[in-house]
Order: structure tokens, then C-alpha cells, then sequence
């Protein structure tokens, strides 16, 4: 796919994923994008810090645990796009609320790499701090051990 196919389709990934209503936010769309052997990498060097390898990791493992500390539907808002070859990057902010009233509202940097329409690998940009002070330290209980 070109660039802007790329782009597209990350604008539109994006968009079904951010209404304010959180019974109409789908991630529909950005679940069949994504390639069953995506790599979801979480930078930094903090307990977040790894990469979640497969859709079923990605999806369960790390959006699974985000859904149960949050209130409601996650919510990340795009500011920005840009797309280079099979690279697209994606400048945004969540609005999201913790089970306990805590804002988790982080600035992403989120670069995504697709091959043929498809979600490749995710790494992942955000304030660190913010994370473990709103969703607590991530579990290592809740990390699915390859095999």
C-alpha cells in the first residue's frame, strides 16, 4: 500500500476509536488490521517496558489490563499523521478516567509499520511516569510467557 493508503487507514483506525460517547468508540477496524504476528513494543525502561508479540498478546495482555483499570472504553485522540512509506506516525492523547477517579490523559508518539494493509508492529512513546502513578505498575502475572 502507498503512504497515503497507509495514512488512511490509520485516520480512519483512529477515528472509530475516538468518539466521546464510549458505547460508540469501536476498535473494530484496528482489530482486523492487525497482523496475527503484530509486535506491540512499550519503550522506556519502566514495568510497562516490553513488547507484546502477537495479536492475541496484544489485544488481551496489554489492552485487556488497560480496559480493566480504566472506567471506560479507552480513548486516544490523533492530533497528527504522518506517513512515510509503510510507516505511519501518530501524534495523540488519551481521555481516559481510572476505575478510581484518576485522569490518565498521556501524550503518544505511536509508530506504526504496515505491511500490505496490515498492522506489522506498534512501538509505543508515552510519559512513563504518568502510567505507573494513573494505572499502577504492569503485572507480571499478566504477561503471556512464549513458548
Amino acid at each position: 500500500m502507498s503512504a497515503a493508503a497507509n495514512k488512511k487507514l490509520m485516520q480512519d483506525i483512529f477515528a472509530a476509536a475516538a468518539d466521546p460517547d464510549p458505547a460508540a468508540r469501536d476498535r473494530a477496524l484496528f482489530t482486523a488490521s492487525l497482523a496475527d504476528d503484530a509486535k506491540w513494543v512499550v519503550t522506556g525502561q519502566y514495568s510497562w517496558s516490553r513488547t507484546f508479540s502477537g495479536k492475541e498478546a496484544i489485544l488481551n495482555d496489554l489492552h485487556g489490563y488497560v480496559r480493566k483499570r480504566l472506567r471506560d472504553r479507552t480513548r486516544t485522540v490523533a492530533h497528527r499523521f504522518i506517513a512515510d512509506g509503510d510507516v505511519v506516525v501518530v501524534e495523540a492523547k488519551g481521555d481516559n478516567v481510572t476505575a478510581e477517579d484518576v485522569r490518565y490523559d498521556n501524550d503518544y508518539c505511536l509508530v506504526f509499520r504496515l505491511e500490505g494493509g496490515k498492522i506489522k508492529e506498534i512501538r509505543e512513546y508515552c510519559d512513563s511516569i504518568l502510567t505507573e502513578r494513573a494505572l499502577g505498575p504492569f503485572p507480571q502475572a499478566a504477561v503471556r510467557v512464549a513458548s
